[in-house]
C-alpha cells in the first residue's frame, strides 16, 4: 500500500495512467525532487571526516534494511532516463519500451507496482527517478544526475551522496556477487536481500549460491578488454563510473578462486559482521547451536 503526503495512493487514476507515471507528476514529489537536485553532493571517504560525523552503512540496489517496519519511509532515486521519451523514429514510451529498449522505466514500473500490492504502508517520500535524475550532454546522451543517497536516520533527511571503495562496508565483494546470483537461486526468488539489521547494528550476509555457469561466465569475460567489458555488460556504458569494470573484475576474481559457494557459506551459514570500538567491522564466528531456515531466516543464534 503506497502513501504520499499522509493520504492514500488513488488507484483510479493508476489505473488509468500507470501508477508510476501519476507519481512522477505528483506535486508533492515533483516538489521533493526539485529540493533533492539543488542540494550539493556529498562524497564520502572512510579517510575523510564526513561533515555531519556519525557512522553510515551501504546497501547496495536489491539490499535493504528496514529501521520501523510499521511506517515505511521509501525513497527510491538513481535510475534515469535511459531512453528518450519520444524516439527518433515517432515512437511513444510506452512502444519503446515495449520493444525492450531501455531499462530504468520497467524496473521503476515493477518496484512501484510491487509496493502498492505490499500489505506494508510504505510512505513515498523521494521519486527522483527518470526524467528527474536525467541530464544529457552535447550528443545527446543522458547520465544521471545522481547515483546514490544518504539518509540520516536520526532526523530523516536525505542528501545525494557518492561512495568510493572505502565506505560500502563489510563483504562488498560477496555481496555484489549475491545481487547478481540470487536471480539464479531460487531461495531468493522474489525477495529482496535484507542485509543490515537495524536492531543489533550488524551485517548479516545471508547464504546464496553460485553455479559453475555463472564461474563459466566469469572467466570468459575477465578476458575481454576494459571496453569490451563495458560495452558488453553496461546497459549504459557512456554513463557508468570509474569504478565500474574494475568492480565487475574483483567479483569475477573472486569467482574464479572460490567456484563452489559452500566454501563462502558453509552449512548455509549467514555471513555477519559486528561494529567494534575501533571503528572497523568483524566478522562474527558461530556456535554449533546456530540454527537456520532454508531461506537463511535466522531461528538460533550465539555469537562466539
Amino acid at each position: 500500500m503506497i502513501f504520499v503526503d499522509g493520504l492514500t495512493f488513488p488507484t483510479d487514476s493508476s489505473q488509468e495512467r500507470g501508477a508510476l507515471v501519476t507519481l512522477l507528476e505528483h506535486p508533492k514529489l515533483v516538489s521533493a525532487s526539485n529540493s533533492f537536485e539543488a542540494m550539493q553532493e556529498v562524497k564520502l571517504s572512510a579517510s575523510k571526516e564526513y561533515a555531519l560525523q556519525g557512522r553510515w552503512v551501504y546497501v547496495f540496489q536489491r539490499e535493504f534494511a528496514t529501521v520501523d517496519p510499521a511506517l515505511i519511509d521509501v525513497h527510491l532515486i538513481g535510475g534515469f532516463e535511459d531512453v528518450l521519451p519520444k524516439q527518433a523514429n515517432g515512437s511513444t514510451r510506452s512502444e519503446t519500451q515495449a520493444k525492450g529498449d531501455g531499462y530504468s522505466f520497467p524496473l521503476c514500473t515493477k518496484i512501484i507496482e510491487n509496493l502498492r500490492k505490499g500489505k506494508e504502508k510504505f510512505h513515498i517520500q523521494t521519486l527522483f527517478v527518470l526524467g528527474h535524475n536525467t541530464k544529457r550532454d552535447s550528443q545527446g546522451n543522458a547520465y544521471p544526475v545522481f547515483n546514490g543517497f544518504l539518509v540520516k536516520t536520526s532526523t530523516g533527511s536525505v542528501i545525494p551522496a557518492s561512495f568510493d571503495r572505502t565506505t560500502r562496508c563489510p563483504d562488498e565483494i560477496v555481496r555484489r556477487i549475491r545481487i547478481s546470483a540470487s536471480n539464479e537461486d531460487p531461495t531468493w526468488n522474489g525477495k529482496l536481500l535484507e542485509t543490515y539489521d537495524t536492531q543489533n547494528d550488524r551485517f548479516v550476509i545471508a547464504p546464496c549460491s553460485w553455479t559453475f555457469w555463472q564461474v563459466h561466465v566469469a572467466l570468459t569475460l575477465q578476458d575481454l578488454s576494459d571496453e569490451e567489458i563495458l560495452l558488453e555488460c553496461s546497459t549504459s556504458p557512456s554513463a557508468e563510473g570509474p569504478e565500474f569494470v574494475d568492480n565487475l573484475r574483483r567479483q569475477w576474481d573472486y569467482l574464479i578462486k572460490q567456484p563452489l559457494w559452500n566454501l563462502t557459506f558453509p552449512t548455509r551459514h549467514p555471513r555477519v559482521f559486528e561494529w567494534t570500538a575501533d571503528g572497523s567491522w568483524k566478522r562474527c564466528l558461530f556456535s554449533p547451536q546456530d540454527s537456520w531456515n532454508e531461506d537463511g531466516a535466522q531461528t538460533s543464534l550465539q555469537m562466539t
